[in-house]
């Protein structure tokens, strides 16, 4: 429970059974929230994506879930942590298309378009941080 009596669900990311264990909790939190279906489902993928991220390109990080409530409606906070070497350009990394690990160049950019909400911030050789907020309908 946070300080606020929300749920937060911290998941240290290592490898890649980790991405399956946050992607499930992702899904299981927002559907608990009242999201749709489709939206948790959407939500679960996009943290997929980001946390996958977080093991190729960082080598670990931390993906924390968390409850919120804004306008009465409910949803959930994710917030994807790393301390690898960052991003050099956000804006090329957000173009779909763009990889540099010779994918389709989807995943960001990908996970933008699944969620209510996404934000990005990254400093090279500090790390990154991605936020996610999907929202119930109401």
């Amino acid at each position: 429970m946070t300080a606020g009596g929300g749920i937060e669900i911290r998941v240290r990311m290592r490898d890649e059974s980790d991405v399956v264990v946050v992607r499930r909790r992702a899904f299981e939190l927002a559907s608990q929230q009242g999201c749709t279906g489709p939206a948790a489902a959407a939500l679960a993928t996009a943290v997929s994506e980001v946390s996958r991220n977080i093991v190729v390109h960082a080598r670990g990080g931390e993906v924390i879930l968390t409850t919120a409530v804004r306008d009465g409606r409910r949803g959930v906070v994710v917030t994807a942590l790393d301390t690898g070497p960052g991003i050099h350009d956000v804006a090329e990394a957000m173009r779909d298309g763009f990889s540099t690990q010779g994918t389709l160049g989807l995943g960001l950019p990908g996970a933008r378009r699944l969620v209510d909400e996404f934000e990005i911030e990254s400093v090279v050789g500090t790390g990154t941080r991605v936020t996610l907020r999907q929202w119930s309908a109401g």
